[in-house]
């Protein structure tokens, strides 16, 4: 049990860091290809009626294409990452149930010593083993 947590700590952990830097990756990449539309407007505006419609076109197709990455964003960002993110709450819940339960089970064979050595210094006792079990 303690592999498998330990293994799920490893994994999501990194599965959650990449996806976020993908994440932050495509959202710089969406701002980059923002200031790009706003630079084609400007140069647009200052260009003939031919160019300056060619230009136009293009720089709105390509904001259009942004909407696009801005929604993959927002979707990573609340159905991959934030998910992914609850696992590592989950993983610690896990860890600290396995070492509470590994200290009950060490204090359960450090009870069970003793009571083994009550009964061997003095196998005829039973008042004092079943004292002892109390």
């Amino acid at each position: 049990m303690e592999q498998t947590v330990k293994h799920a700590e490893q994994y999501l952990g990194e599965i959650c860091s990449l996806l976020a830097s993908y994440t932050r990756k495509t959202a710089k990449l969406r701002d980059k290809a923002d200031l790009l539309v706003a630079q084609l407007f400007d140069f647009s505006s200052r260009e003939d009626p031919e160019l300056q419609v060619g230009l136009k076109n293009m720089a709105e197709d390509l904001a259009m294409v942004q909407d696009y990455r801005q929604a993959q964003v927002e979707r990573l960002e609340t159905r991959v990452v934030a998910p992914l993110k609850t696992y590592g709450d989950i993983v610690k819940n896990k860890r600290a149930d396995l070492k509470k339960f590994s200290t009950d089970v060490n204090r359960e064979l450090k009870e069970l010593r003793k009571l083994e050595k009550i009964r061997l210094r003095n196998p005829a006792d039973r008042q004092s083993i079943v004292s002892f079990t109390y």
